[in-house]
């Protein structure tokens, strides 16, 4: 069957109140901009390590792991890929990807070519600053990650992961009777969190035990989520609305 593409202006992802509202103006440039879909099989990569990348990708749906491989085989999940996200910039600017993102679910990509990133530029210089946002996003994360990682214990660190996890995916209008899809494996969050597998099935016990938030059937239940996020030390408030590519 032939993958219809989507016409910018009838992107649903795009309307959701996680992200900045385009122009008119915006929208027909990023129709020209875009030259196309990929969509990407569970367990594929949307973009390897070492890897050079023609296109800058936005995910339209699906979502990822972004890892990276040590030389003896170790892997470190960097952050969690969500539709919305933009992929491959960092490969885009230096030549070459420094980490794979592997596709958990099948994913839909949007691409839009390298090359003609400087007309971002000079033709459209709010869609340009959009992009630098993107990148500053993305920098406050893994800032808050190595934070997590030096400071948080095992507990605070799960809960951090399904507190960020959760409220990613109600912003994108993805919960349904206080569940929200949760295609990660526990090794995905082991790798993500720096413990082991057995120490992280036994935090997400704990949290079931206690009955503060569950992961079953692929799905995260959320039963008290000012709870968990007290113990992840984050705030509960609303993330700021981000641009989208």
């Amino acid at each position: 069957m032939q993958h219809t593409v989507t016409d910018c202006r009838d992107c649903t992802l795009r309307c959701k109140p996680l992200f900045v509202v385009m122009t008119d103006d915006e929208l027909a440039f990023m129709q020209r901009f875009k030259t196309g879909e990929t969509i990407v099989k569970a367990g594929a990569d949307a973009l390897s390590q070492g890897q050079k990348s023609p296109v800058l990708l936005t995910v339209l749906d699906g979502m990822a792991v972004r890892s990276v491989l040590l030389e003896d085989g170790r892997r470190q999940v960097i952050s969690f890929v969500f539709p919305g996200d933009l992929i491959g910039l960092q490969g885009g600017l230096m030549g070459e990807s420094r980490h794979s993102v592997t596709a958990v679910t099948e994913m839909t990509l949007c691409s839009f070519p390298r090359s003609r990133v400087w007309e971002l530029f000079v033709n459209q210089p709010a869609r340009a600053y959009d992009l630098t946002w993107i990148a500053a996003i993305e920098e406050h994360f893994l800032g808050e990650t190595v934070a997590t990682l030096g400071k948080r214990d095992a507990q605070e660190r799960v809960a951090w992961a399904l507190v960020r996890i959760w409220r990613r995916l109600v912003a994108l209008g993805m919960e349904t009777r206080g569940s929200v899809p949760f295609p990660f494996r526990q090794h995905d969050l082991a790798d993500a969190l720096g413990l082991s597998i057995v120490h992280t099935n036994r935090r997400i016990v704990a949290l079931r035990q206690t009955g503060l938030a569950e992961i079953t059937g692929r799905r995260l239940l959320m039963h008290d989520h000012p709870a968990l996020s007290r113990i992840a030390q984050l705030e509960m408030k609303a993330d700021d609305v981000r641009p989208i590519l």
